[in-house]
């Protein structure tokens, strides 16, 4: 595969990475309210799933994958363009709504562009190096972020957003232009097989860091061939349960991160300050994230979330804390690196064993389609969260990120006690004893690795 339209799809991802905090910024500087960010938060992630699918479906109907690319880099550009002369709040969510549309429809369509043409055992590796390239564009977009707005306070601009702005949609631009020279042709994206691009998803578990500070938008999974009726049908009990207590956890994630530039805004963080905050989670997100792997491999993945989901739901609320009571002074800003520190450290564990545990619990003809629908609910989360957090941290910032916090951890208890109950069911087979008391255990699965996902 050619790296070159890889360099262009990185150049769209410093895009994306720097309005992911540039437009809550610029809505608070705006007069929006915690609030107004909740709304703002809950429209990107709502928009999420819809695009996705869509965008996947025309791309195989019609085959034209590199149009659907090029007119989602189009929509960025235009988007980006456009915000800095927007004064309605509205219209400014209405536009970031295109901006993360853009991105959920381009994601699918790039994982089929990146595995066209190729022997299916290079898909896991293609799919990996987009993620990495997407991900590092990601991180220098926030970068790009810190730079900027601190050299226009400097200069005497209160913040720079909108020179930021526009120049994210330059960014855009060379990358669409680069685009219309490099991506592959249509003639050169066959057909590729759901089942199995669902298993090289699942295998080229390399890590993206845009999920540790914008948890809102449609992972990279395959939603193609989604059909919830029958995955309702031969969901077990455990899977279930799982799914409910994640959809928690995300929802504590949206809760927390909705109204977090509001927060970082009205203790006299700046606009670099909170730009570079979201780097540090980035950076240390991205930076365990194959040792957690390499962990999640030799203990338990489920006891993993537990204690990752819980330190990132203690993390929460201590945002808080710190900043209330150290301020913007050098030990508070060095306070605040730490904690979100932790809360980057703890989303890669999270990541990392989220996608195990729903391959490991789904039966083995609906565990591709399994992973859509937790990419799916994750989204649908993010809408709810964002309002509810939005809507609690406008009435006190402490009960709202306790309350995200508090979503987090009854999500951890959550898994805590299907740990359990799997570990009893596990045991109880292999003494023959009878079955420890607890949920509906599920039907004996064969453990043999399957050659197709159904």
């Amino acid at each position: 595969m050619s790296k070159s339209w890889l360099y262009a799809w990185g150049l769209a991802g410093v895009a994306f990475g720097g309005a992911s905090l540039v437009v809550p910024l610029y809505v608070v500087e705006l007069g929006g309210s915690a609030a107004t960010l909740g709304t703002l938060a809950a429209v990107a992630a709502a928009v999420g799933v819809p695009g996705a699918l869509v965008f996947g479906r025309l791309a195989d109907r019609t085959g034209r994958r590199r149009g659907l690319v090029l007119g989602t880099l189009a929509l960025l550009v235009v988007s980006l363009a456009v915000l800095p002369v927007l004064e309605s709040i509205p219209a400014v969510i209405a536009v970031n709504g295109v901006v993360w549309f853009a991105f959920a429809a381009a994601t699918p369509v790039v994982t089929l562009l990146a595995v066209a043409g190729a022997p299916e055992a290079e898909w896991s590796a293609r799919i990996g190096e987009l993620n990495e390239y997407q991900g590092t564009g990601w991180a220098l977009g926030l970068l790009l972020g810190v730079a900027w707005t601190g050299a226009a306070t400097r200069l005497g601009d209160a913040s720079g957003i909108g020179g930021l702005l526009l120049a994210l949609a330059a960014l855009a631009g060379g990358g669409l232009l680069a685009s219309i020279r490099w991506l592959p042709a249509d003639a050169e994206s066959a057909e590729v097989s759901p089942r199995r691009l669902r298993r090289a998803l699942r295998r080229a578990n390399r890590f993206s860091v845009r999920a540790a500070t914008f948890p809102l938008a449609v992972g990279r999974a395959d939603f193609r061939r989604l059909h919830p009726e029958r995955l309702a049908e031969r969901f077990t009990p455990t899977l279930a349960l799982y799914f409910g207590a994640i959809t928690l956890c995300f929802t504590g994630f949206a809760a927390f991160f909705a109204p977090l530039p509001a927060y970082l805004t009205d203790i006299g963080v700046g606009s670099d300050g909170a730009f570079a905050l979201y780097l540090v989670s980035s950076v240390a997100s991205a930076a365990v994230f194959e040792r957690v792997g390499e962990a999640s491999g030799r203990r338990d993945p489920m006891s993993l979330q537990v204690l990752g989901l819980s330190a990132r739901g203690i993390a929460f609320p201590l945002v808080f804390v710190v900043g209330g009571a150290l301020g913007v002074s050098a030990l508070g800003y060095l306070g605040m690196t730490v904690v979100f520190g932790v809360v980057g450290l703890t989303w890669a564990v999270i990541a990392v064993t989220a996608g195990t545990l729903v391959t490991r619990l789904a039966p083995l003809s609906v565990r591709g389609e399994a992973l859509g629908v937790y990419a799916a609910l994750s989204a649908l989360a993010g809408t709810v969260g964002s309002v509810i957090g939005g809507r609690l941290a406008a009435t006190s910032y402490a009960w709202g990120f306790a309350a995200a916090g508090a979503l987090v951890l009854v999500g951890a208890a959550l898994v805590h006690l299907l740990g359990r109950w799997t570990r009893r069911n596990a045991d109880s087979a292999t003494t023959a004893t009878d079955p420890a008391e607890g949920p509906p255990s599920d039907p004996p699965r064969s453990t043999e690795t399957p050659t197709d996902d159904g």
